[in-house]
This record gives C-alpha cells, sequence and structure tokens, in this order.
C-alpha cells in the first residue's frame, strides 16, 4: 500500500467488517456467520464470488514483460484501488501534499467509470489504501487522517470507525488494508502519512490485526510495513516491508492469528502496494523500478508489469470479469491510472 509524505505510495485487497461499528442491520446475523464458517474447511479467504470453484489455470501473464496502456494521468498522487463490482466502477484515494501545522496529506476517494468518466467520490477521506465489505455496502479504509481504520458507507458516504488505536496509544499513519470474508481485518502502520504529529508508537512501524473491534498486534519488527494482502484460500498474510525490500508471508489460523514470519521474496526497489489472483500468484508494485512484479505462490517470479517510469504504487483486479489489472502509477502531480488485461482473474483489491 503507499510511502511517506514526501514521496508517498501504497495499496491493497477485499472482504467484510463486521469488526466496524456499524448498524446492527447492515451485520450478517449469527446463524449466518456460523453457516459461512460451516461451509469453511480453513481460515476464511476469497469474499463470495471473487474466484471461481474448481477452476484451472495457466499462466497469469500474455508475456513475461507487459506494459499497461495509461487510463489518465494529472492527478496528486493515487493510491489504493478497489473495484465495486454492483456499481462497475474503481475507486482510489488521491493524496496531495501535506498541509496545516502537522503536514497532514488530504486525500480524496475519486471514482473511474469505464470506459473514461471519473468524478470526485469522497471528498476529505483521509484515506490511503482502501477495501470493499463483503456485503459490497462499505468500504474500509487505511485513514491517515485521523489516524485510525475506518469504514464508508457506499450509499450515504456516512464514516464510521473500524481501529482507533492499540493499547491507548495513536497509531503511525495506518497504510493498508486486506479484509478477510469474516470481517477479520489486518492493516499496516508505517509513518510515512504521520507528519509532524507525535510517535506515540515509541518508534515502531506494525502490522495490526482487528477482530470484533479489539486490535491485536501482529508485527513490530518490521521497517516500513506497506502493502497487505491475504491469499485465496485465506491461509497466508503477505506484508511488503518498503524500508527491507523484503515480502513477508505469515501462516494465518481460522480464528485469525498469524504464526511467525518469513520471507516470501527478496525485493528490489521497495515494495508498496500488491493484491493476489485466483490461483494465488502475487503482484506487487515497486516504487523503484516503477514495475508491478509477479510471484507465484510459491515466490518464483513469472514476469513484470510496467506502468510509467516511476512511482507504481498499488493494483487491484476488476472489470465484469475481474481479469483487467488496475495500477496506480506516476510522478506527484501527474500521478495516473493503468490497466491491463491478464489470464487470470484476481481480488477487486
Amino acid at each position: 500500500m503507499n510511502r511517506r509524505p514526501t514521496i508517498a505510495i501504497l495499496a491493497g485487497l477485499c472482504l467484510a467488517v463486521s469488526a466496524a461499528p456499524v448498524p446492527a442491520a447492515a451485520r450478517p446475523s449469527a446463524t449466518a456467520q456460523a453457516g459461512a464458517y460451516a461451509r469453511l474447511a480453513g481460515p476464511p479467504g476469497t469474499p463470495p464470488g471473487a474466484c471461481p470453484t474448481g477452476a484451472s489455470y495457466g499462466s497469469p501473464l500474455p508475456s513475461s514483460s507487459v506494459t499497461a496502456p495509461r487510463i489518465q494521468g494529472g492527478f496528486s498522487f493515487l493510491e489504493g484501488p478497489v473495484w465495486v463490482a454492483d456499481g462497475g466502477y474503481l475507486l482510489f484515494s488521491d493524496m496531495a501534499a501535506g498541509t496545516g501545522p502537522y503536514n497532514v496529506q488530504p486525500s480524496t476517494i475519486r471514482r473511474f467509470t469505464p470506459p473514461s468518466a471519473f468524478d470526485t467520490f469522497i471528498s476529505n477521506a483521509g484515506s490511503n489504501g482502501i477495501a470493499l465489505s463483503a456485503d459490497g455496502q462499505q468500504l474500509v479504509a487505511a485513514t491517515h487522517d485521523q489516524r485510525n481504520v475506518s469504514a464508508y458507507r457506499l450509499n450515504d458516504r456516512a464514516r464510521s470507525t473500524v481501529a482507533t488505536n492499540y493499547q491507548g496509544r495513536a497509531f503511525n499513519s495506518p497504510n493498508d488494508v486486506a479484509v478477510r470474508s469474516d470481517g477479520v481485518t489486518y492493516f499496516t502502520d508505517p509513518n510515512f502519512q504521520r507528519g509532524n504529529r507525535p510517535d506515540q508508537m515509541n518508534g515502531r512501524t506494525s502490522v495490526f490485526r482487528v477482530v470484533n473491534g479489539q486490535v491485536s498486534l501482529v508485527d513490530d519488527q518490521l521497517r516500513q510495513p506497506n502493502g497487505i494482502s491475504l491469499s485465496p484460500d485465506g491461509s497466508t498474510l503477505y506484508v511488503g516491508a518498503y524500508s527491507e525490500n523484503k515480502i513477508y508471508k505469515y501462516a494465518v489460523q481460522p480464528d485469525g492469528s498469524t504464526g511467525a514470519r518469513s520471507v516470501f521474496v527478496n525485493y528490489i526497489g521497495g515494495p508498496d502496494g500488491g493484491t493476489i489472483d485466483c490461483a494465488g500468484n502475487v503482484y506487487w508494485t515497486s516504487g523503484g523500478d516503477s514495475l508491478v512484479h509477479v510471484y507465484s505462490p510459491t515466490g518464483v517470479q513469472l514476469g513484470t508489469i510496467r506502468s510509467g517510469f516511476t512511482g507504481t504504487t498499488n493494483v487491484a483486479f476488476g472489470g465484469s470479469d475481474r481479469q483487467t489489472l488496475f495500477i496506480t502509477s506516476g510522478p506527484r502531480n501527474d500521478s495516473g491510472l493503468y490497466s491491463v488485461r491478464l489470464n487470470v482473474p484476481g481480488y477487486p483489491y
């Protein structure tokens, strides 16, 4: 998901937010939740309908080196794309330069409706990485304006809170989110958008988990954790550590807890936001070389996708069959949205 106040960058994945304090009518019933768990052999993974059942896939890329055309540029700094299937549009964060005494970056959620329409969806959203709830009614957003994780209802843009703090201490600047189909939410907390606000995390940048409104620590030993994604079966959590040039992975248990981290790949160029396709292939953006690096589930590099020549920040699958990869990329004040058709469908964020 994203980067520092001067160079800012991001990322994402998708699903539900029973962890968010939303109206009871919007929450699934206990019976529905129990039924969902009964149908799952392991940890909850992709949202309903995100990946076809029983499908087999070949190579995800048409060639080992792919170029994605630009749809439109001229934005401030783009991050966190997410596809909204019911509406047939893509939402993404557009972050301006820091302002005010604390040098906090304003952020607007913009909408792209294919083939060419752009408009403002939520002004002053404060968002970086965003995801979509399983019922398709809310956005779950890493919001650096309030140093928390928020939810926005799509129908009226009303904002609620998913996670406020950890043990009474304010987060740095939540950056990216991954939400399981049962509402368990994972997010990264580097300090890229903290600005001049006080450091209440004692210099640590971390990964957190939210279950039923309770925040717990996943890992506080990573240097600037950035993008975060879940595998389709929900068994693996991937985190890009920007300042370490590594992508780590964690085994995920059915209750949402995680095991010890291990290195998925040693990365060149500063890993930003990422996503996963339905075959489990991993797509991760790089701010350094401006590429999307594509890896098999075992960490073998399958190829790259180029979108512009600087500042590639995040990716999300979308389109009617979720085989279009949308990419946010470009320098500040000429950041752009790119897309390319691929062979395997994937997550909408």
